[in-house]
């Protein structure tokens, strides 16, 4: 029992933190472009208490899916017509980064013997932390609802479709996701196949051989 509520304070901490760097990522990229919405509102910052919503970390703990607060953001703020595309791709980038560093810091220390990555609690740690990001980077470019993919996709769509797509989300997309995430929650493995593409990337994104 000891053990089991050990795992869960560790896999809690390591989306808190994968949470935190993806809508910080929007945040630093926003003010990189010109608004410094997010910044007015305290979240140009990792401290995880500026980003984390009670309610999304309740939801994550009790059914596997939740969310943070949404960085708030001003277009007309934008200095270029590509500033959407880059703040929007900015979280999941944060992640992808964010998994990089976890995974091949780890590997470096299990190579050279340093102190923090000799424990199985270590290795426990950080490989959740770096599967939890690359499996937030790949939910969050769903192009669907309000996640990052659907202010994406529009990008690389001929402009009529795109507008289309637009249309069809706005009225639809959060619908969509609401009833994959219930099917998901009820039973049926409808989101597996995002945690099976985090689990292929870990080898592609691991530099070091430990």
């Amino acid at each position: 029992m000891q053990g089991e509520i050990v795992l869960f304070t560790m896999i809690l901490v390591a989306i808190v933190i994968s949470l935190t760097f993806h809508e910080f990522g929007h945040a630093v990229t926003a003010k990189l472009y010109g608004d410094d919405t997010a910044q007015k509102a305290g979240r140009l910052t990792l401290n995880p208490a500026a980003h984390v919503d009670p309610m999304g970390l309740a939801m994550v703990a009790l059914v596997g899916f939740g969310y943070a607060k949404p960085v708030p953001t001003d277009p007309r703020n934008f200095r270029s017509r590509w500033a959407d595309l880059f703040v929007s791709a900015a979280g999941p980038a944060m992640n992808l980064l964010l998994a990089i560093v976890t995974i091949n810091v780890y590997a470096l220390g299990v190579k050279y013997g340093w102190s923090f990555a000799q424990s199985d609690g270590a290795r426990v740690f950080f490989l959740y932390l770096a599967l939890i990001n690359l499996t937030l980077m790949v939910f969050n470019l769903i192009p669907i609802g309000a996640l990052d993919g659907h202010y994406i996709l529009p990008h690389f769509l001929p402009p009529r479709i795109a507008q289309q797509y637009r249309y069809w989300n706005e009225r639809h997309g959060n619908q969509i996701l609401l009833v994959l995430i219930l099917l998901s929650i009820f039973g049926l493995p409808v989101f597996n196949r995002i945690l099976a593409i985090g689990e292929a990337l870990l080898p592609y994104i691991t530099f070091v051989d430990p």
